[in-house]
Protein backbone atom coordinates (compact mmCIF):
# COMPACT_ATOMS: atom_id res chain seq x y z
CA UNK A 1 0.00 0.00 0.00
CA UNK A 2 2.99 2.42 0.82
CA UNK A 3 5.47 1.32 -1.46
CA UNK A 4 5.87 -1.67 -3.78
CA UNK A 5 7.71 -3.20 -0.40
CA UNK A 6 4.79 -2.30 1.68
CA UNK A 7 2.13 -4.36 3.21
CA UNK A 8 -1.38 -4.34 1.00
CA UNK A 9 -4.32 -2.68 1.87
CA UNK A 10 -5.58 -5.91 2.79
CA UNK A 11 -2.98 -7.17 4.57
CA UNK A 12 -3.11 -4.00 6.62
CA UNK A 13 -7.25 -4.98 7.26
CA UNK A 14 -5.92 -8.54 8.67
CA UNK A 15 -3.41 -6.81 10.85
CA UNK A 16 -5.92 -4.09 11.91
CA UNK A 17 -8.27 -6.77 13.45
CA UNK A 18 -5.52 -9.02 15.05
CA UNK A 19 -4.46 -8.68 19.10
CA UNK A 20 -1.62 -5.90 19.35
CA UNK A 21 1.26 -9.23 19.04
CA UNK A 22 -0.11 -10.86 16.46
CA UNK A 23 -0.67 -7.48 14.63
CA UNK A 24 2.59 -6.98 14.55
CA UNK A 25 4.20 -10.72 13.73
CA UNK A 26 2.15 -10.30 10.61
CA UNK A 27 3.39 -6.77 9.91
CA UNK A 28 7.20 -7.16 10.89
CA UNK A 29 8.46 -8.41 7.41
CA UNK A 30 7.11 -4.91 5.72
CA UNK A 31 7.51 -3.09 8.92
CA UNK A 32 10.28 -0.71 7.76
CA UNK A 33 9.03 -0.01 4.40
CA UNK A 34 5.77 1.86 6.27
CA UNK A 35 5.59 5.29 7.43
CA UNK A 36 4.93 3.87 11.18
CA UNK A 37 8.94 3.14 11.42
CA UNK A 38 10.29 5.90 13.28
CA UNK A 39 11.78 8.53 10.65
CA UNK A 40 15.35 8.83 10.51
CA UNK A 41 15.27 12.88 11.29
CA UNK A 42 13.51 11.87 14.41
CA UNK A 43 16.57 8.85 15.39
CA UNK A 44 19.32 11.17 14.30
CA UNK A 45 17.50 14.80 16.29
CA UNK A 46 17.43 12.27 19.47
CA UNK A 47 21.13 10.89 19.20
CA UNK A 48 22.05 14.52 19.29
CA UNK A 49 20.32 15.34 21.92
CA UNK A 50 21.34 12.32 24.15
CA UNK A 51 24.98 12.61 23.39
CA UNK A 52 24.70 15.86 24.97
CA UNK A 53 23.41 14.55 28.28
CA UNK A 54 27.11 12.48 29.38
CA UNK A 55 28.47 9.09 28.49
CA UNK A 56 26.76 5.96 28.67
CA UNK A 57 27.60 2.16 28.58
CA UNK A 58 24.69 -0.14 28.53
CA UNK A 59 21.39 0.90 26.45
CA UNK A 60 18.02 -0.71 26.58
CA UNK A 61 15.52 0.17 23.78
CA UNK A 62 12.13 -0.40 25.20
CA UNK A 63 9.22 -2.52 22.53
CA UNK A 64 12.21 -2.41 20.36
CA UNK A 65 10.06 -3.43 17.14
CA UNK A 66 12.32 -4.07 13.92
CA UNK A 67 15.15 -2.16 16.09
CA UNK A 68 15.82 1.82 14.85
CA UNK A 69 16.12 2.59 18.02
CA UNK A 70 19.16 0.70 18.38
CA UNK A 71 20.94 2.48 16.11
CA UNK A 72 21.11 5.38 18.24
CA UNK A 73 21.52 3.48 21.20
CA UNK A 74 25.10 2.35 19.30
CA UNK A 75 25.90 6.29 19.01
CA UNK A 76 25.95 6.90 22.55
CA UNK A 77 26.43 4.05 24.33
CA UNK A 78 29.55 2.29 24.98
CA UNK A 79 28.99 -1.38 25.89
CA UNK A 80 26.04 -3.82 25.24
CA UNK A 81 22.79 -2.64 23.72
CA UNK A 82 19.67 -4.42 24.35
CA UNK A 83 16.12 -4.91 22.58
CA UNK A 84 12.93 -5.91 24.16
CA UNK A 85 9.69 -6.34 22.20
CA UNK A 86 6.38 -8.80 23.28
CA UNK A 87 6.62 -9.87 19.04
CA UNK A 88 8.70 -12.41 17.81
CA UNK A 89 8.39 -11.48 14.70
CA UNK A 90 9.48 -8.13 14.74
CA UNK A 91 12.23 -9.06 16.80
CA UNK A 92 13.41 -11.51 14.45
CA UNK A 93 13.66 -8.50 12.17
CA UNK A 94 15.37 -6.23 14.45
CA UNK A 95 17.77 -9.45 15.08
CA UNK A 96 18.65 -9.47 11.52
CA UNK A 97 19.60 -5.42 11.50
CA UNK A 98 21.26 -5.54 14.43
CA UNK A 99 23.08 -9.28 14.83
CA UNK A 100 25.50 -7.92 17.90
CA UNK A 101 22.69 -6.54 19.72
CA UNK A 102 21.31 -8.62 22.53
CA UNK A 103 17.15 -9.69 22.31
CA UNK A 104 14.78 -10.40 25.11
CA UNK A 105 11.25 -11.13 24.26
CA UNK A 106 8.52 -9.50 27.01
CA UNK A 107 6.07 -7.81 28.20
CA UNK A 108 7.01 -3.74 28.54
CA UNK A 109 4.51 -3.64 31.36
CA UNK A 110 6.42 -6.44 33.63
CA UNK A 111 10.04 -5.66 32.17
CA UNK A 112 12.47 -8.65 33.60
CA UNK A 113 15.55 -6.18 34.71
CA UNK A 114 16.94 -4.80 37.49
CA UNK A 115 19.71 -2.04 37.71
CA UNK A 116 20.79 -2.97 34.33
CA UNK A 117 21.15 -0.42 32.37
CA UNK A 118 22.62 3.28 31.86
CA UNK A 119 19.91 4.57 28.97
CA UNK A 120 16.58 3.53 27.92
CA UNK A 121 14.63 4.41 24.68
CA UNK A 122 11.42 3.84 23.21
CA UNK A 123 10.39 5.53 19.63
CA UNK A 124 6.89 5.42 18.51
CA UNK A 125 5.52 3.11 21.23
CA UNK A 126 3.55 5.05 23.80
CA UNK A 127 0.20 5.13 21.78
CA UNK A 128 0.46 1.03 22.05
CA UNK A 129 -0.36 1.90 26.45
CA UNK A 130 -3.70 3.20 27.91
CA UNK A 131 -2.74 5.78 29.94
CA UNK A 132 -3.96 3.60 33.15
CA UNK A 133 -0.85 1.45 31.68
CA UNK A 134 1.75 4.22 31.48
CA UNK A 135 2.50 4.08 35.70
CA UNK A 136 3.41 0.15 35.38
CA UNK A 137 5.40 0.72 31.66
CA UNK A 138 7.35 3.42 33.55
CA UNK A 139 8.21 1.88 36.88
CA UNK A 140 9.36 -1.51 34.85
CA UNK A 141 12.01 1.31 33.11
CA UNK A 142 12.67 2.40 36.77
CA UNK A 143 12.86 -0.72 37.61
CA UNK A 144 15.93 -1.35 35.09
CA UNK A 145 17.97 1.14 35.31
CA UNK A 146 21.10 2.10 37.07
CA UNK A 147 20.80 5.10 39.95
CA UNK A 148 21.22 7.92 37.60
CA UNK A 149 20.02 6.43 34.03
CA UNK A 150 18.15 7.96 31.97
CA UNK A 151 15.04 7.33 30.11
CA UNK A 152 14.27 9.17 27.16
CA UNK A 153 11.87 9.11 24.19
CA UNK A 154 11.12 11.67 21.47
CA UNK A 155 6.94 12.95 22.00
CA UNK A 156 5.23 14.77 19.07
CA UNK A 157 3.71 18.48 20.24
CA UNK A 158 0.00 18.51 19.07
CA UNK A 159 -0.64 19.96 16.02
CA UNK A 160 -3.12 23.20 15.70
CA UNK A 161 -6.31 22.52 15.71
CA UNK A 162 -6.29 24.31 12.23
CA UNK A 163 -4.22 21.44 10.32
CA UNK A 164 -5.17 18.52 8.93
CA UNK A 165 -2.71 16.69 10.61
CA UNK A 166 -5.17 17.72 13.69
CA UNK A 167 -7.81 16.10 12.17
CA UNK A 168 -6.54 12.93 10.56
CA UNK A 169 -5.12 11.76 14.31
CA UNK A 170 -8.57 12.49 15.81
CA UNK A 171 -10.39 10.77 13.67
CA UNK A 172 -7.70 7.70 13.64
CA UNK A 173 -7.96 7.57 17.19
CA UNK A 174 -11.85 7.57 16.64
CA UNK A 175 -12.04 5.12 14.21
CA UNK A 176 -9.63 2.91 16.63
CA UNK A 177 -12.12 3.45 19.65
CA UNK A 178 -15.18 2.55 17.60
CA UNK A 179 -13.03 -0.39 16.54
CA UNK A 180 -12.16 -1.82 19.95
CA UNK A 181 -15.73 -1.69 21.42
CA UNK A 182 -17.17 -3.65 18.79
CA UNK A 183 -13.98 -6.53 17.77
CA UNK A 184 -12.29 -8.56 20.48
CA UNK A 185 -8.93 -8.68 20.36
CA UNK A 186 -8.42 -4.87 21.21
CA UNK A 187 -5.94 -3.43 18.96
CA UNK A 188 -4.41 -0.51 21.33
CA UNK A 189 -3.06 2.49 19.19
CA UNK A 190 -3.85 5.79 19.43
CA UNK A 191 -2.12 9.18 19.17
CA UNK A 192 -3.84 11.52 21.34
CA UNK A 193 -3.44 10.01 24.87
CA UNK A 194 -0.20 10.53 26.10
CA UNK A 195 0.19 14.38 26.33
CA UNK A 196 3.78 15.75 27.60
CA UNK A 197 2.20 17.00 30.71
CA UNK A 198 0.90 13.53 31.68
CA UNK A 199 3.68 11.75 30.78
CA UNK A 200 5.84 13.97 32.72
CA UNK A 201 3.63 13.49 36.02
CA UNK A 202 3.39 9.84 35.49
CA UNK A 203 7.21 9.96 35.28
CA UNK A 204 7.94 11.78 38.43
CA UNK A 205 5.26 9.39 40.41
CA UNK A 206 7.43 6.55 39.07
CA UNK A 207 10.97 8.04 40.79
CA UNK A 208 12.09 9.68 37.91
CA UNK A 209 13.34 13.49 37.73
CA UNK A 210 11.64 14.30 34.68
CA UNK A 211 12.14 17.53 32.04
CA UNK A 212 11.42 17.98 28.12
CA UNK A 213 14.32 19.39 25.34
CA UNK A 214 13.41 20.60 22.30
CA UNK A 215 14.13 19.05 19.07
CA UNK A 216 14.88 22.13 16.93
CA UNK A 217 16.20 20.48 14.09
CA UNK A 218 12.50 18.54 13.78
CA UNK A 219 11.27 22.20 13.20
CA UNK A 220 8.72 24.34 14.55
CA UNK A 221 5.06 25.33 14.17
CA UNK A 222 3.82 28.49 13.66
CA UNK A 223 3.03 29.57 16.58
CA UNK A 224 7.09 29.00 17.60
CA UNK A 225 6.37 25.93 19.45
CA UNK A 226 8.55 22.55 18.61
CA UNK A 227 7.43 20.19 16.63
CA UNK A 228 8.93 17.16 18.97
CA UNK A 229 10.63 17.48 22.17
CA UNK A 230 12.49 14.80 23.77
CA UNK A 231 11.49 13.74 27.50
CA UNK A 232 14.33 13.29 29.95
CA UNK A 233 14.03 11.59 32.99
CA UNK A 234 16.57 11.09 35.26
CA UNK A 235 16.72 8.02 38.10
CA UNK A 236 17.12 9.48 41.28
CA UNK A 237 20.61 8.09 42.80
Amino acid sequence: MFSPRGPSLGELCVQALSSVEHGYDLLAPKFDHTPFRTPRSILDATAEALSGLGTFDTGLDVCCGTGAGLGVLRSVCGGRITGVDFSGGMITQARAAQPDATFVRADARALPFDAHFDLAVSFGALGHFLPAERPALFAGVHRALRPGGVFAFPVGSPPPRTSVAHWVTLGFDAAMRVRNAVWRPPFVMYYRTNPLSENLVDLTAAGFSAESLDLPTLGHHPDGSARCRLVVARKRA
